[in-house]
């Protein structure tokens, strides 16, 4: 048996001897040991990590906004990530225009319609209610049904202007009329309060910023504890995502949520173009190593990057090393050394461990980083 590509002498992040062979794009063998001719071979070194592709279910990479924007390779393939789920950059009036555009990369680009028709052009998209058709937004899923994997709501102060929860009303409405599709919250300063969003939420729905330092997030400021609904909805079964971005994950509130028993569901950065070149995200590697320094173990932590996030968005042929799933692998290491590393409200923590990308495979062809 021949294959287009086979990968030799790799692990698993639990330690477990791997080789993966890849055959049209699609992942063909998986084994401990795989004797077969390659097209092309990559003999790895010692101590290298294979998994399957990383996911990054939260960033801004539609190049032509203005407000949150990147480019999806610079974000993606660059630096270890096979897939992007864009967080609703874009809504009814200009997805085309983006899915145009994001099909031209190489990383895998999704995306979540924003129920605003225009997306975030501004702050405040959904301060005026006039710009929620859920009319458009049915014909966009229907239009493009393999790059919409969901909707986006932002329900926050900023945002919504004096509508109070009724945009969140509007989005558990699509999500009805629309098969039950993916629905992810960014939370942030009230009004409205995480109490009564939460409220509103359903099992599967994917709160995001879920670790931010607002007093509106999920620590009570006076008993340092989380807070009882908070716990309520992630033992709903809420999905609790990290959303780092500019302004939205803090150590003290993960830290105290590990130390109760509570962890972020899925790992995502958040990212657009100022917050990868001036910090405090950069990039998705940086964000789980932060993760790592909070207590959370390695292998959970590549979990939180492809198996969650392929679950959460329906990504069907991602997220695992199995045959027959999509030939998208990230290939890694970890190193030790000491780096500062800052979270969105400015407090440091030094991390002892690198985890760094060496080679992106999307759909079984290679790229180095």
């Amino acid at each position: 048996m021949s294959y287009d590509l086979i990968i030799k002498n790799g692990k698993t992040i639990k330690g477990n001897p791997v080789e993966i062979a890849i055959n049209a794009g699609k992942i063909a063998k998986v084994s401990e040991k795989i004797d077969a001719d390659g097209k092309e071979l990559i003999e790895l070194e010692q101590g290298t990590y294979v998994s399957a592709g990383w996911i990054d279910d939260h960033v801004h990479c539609f190049e032509k906004m203005t407000l949150y924007y990147d480019f999806p390779d610079e974000i993606g393939v660059k630096k270890g990530i096979t897939t992007l789920i864009d967080a609703g950059t874009t809504g009814a009036e200009n997805i085309h225009e983006f899915y145009d555009l994001a099909k031209q990369a190489k990383t895998n680009v999704y995306a979540l319609i924003n129920i605003s028709k225009w997306g975030i052009v501004e702050q405040d998209e959904l301060a005026d209610l006039s710009k929620v058709k859920e009319e458009l937004v049915h014909n966009a899923l229907a239009e493009l049904p393999g790059f919409v994997v969901g909707i986006k709501a932002r329900m926050s102060k900023t945002v919504i202007g004096e509508n109070g929860i009724t945009p969140l009303e509007m989005a558990k409405n699509i999500q009805k009329e629309n098969n039950h599709l993916p629905l992810m919250v960014h939370i942030g300063s009230a009004p409205p309060e995480l109490e009564e969003i939460l409220a509103h939420m359903s099992k599967g729905d994917v709160l995001t910023h879920c670790f931010n330092g607002k007093s509106n997030g999920i620590v009570n400021k006076e008993t340092n504890q989380i807070k009882d609904f908070a716990w309520a909805a992630y033992d709903k079964g809420i999905v609790f995502d990290i959303g780092h971005g500019t302004d939205s994950f803090n150590f003290h509130v993960a830290e105290t949520a590990l130390r109760e028993g509570m962890k972020a569901t899925s790992i995502s950065t958040d990212i657009y173009i100022r917050n990868r070149e001036n910090g405090p995200v950069y990039d998705l590697a940086t964000t789980m190593e932060k993760l790592r320094v909070v207590g959370y173990e390695w292998s959970e932590i590549i979990e939180k990057v492809t198996v969650t996030p392929a679950e959460n968005f329906q990504l069907a042929t991602k997220g695992h090393l199995k045959e027959g799933y999509d030939g998208d692998i990230t290939i890694f290491k970890i190193e030790a050394g000491k780096k500062i590393v800052t979270d969105s409200n400015g407090f440091t923590r030094e991390t002892k461990e690198w985890i760094k990308p060496v080679k992106t495979i999307i759909g079984g062809t290679v790229y180095d980083n």
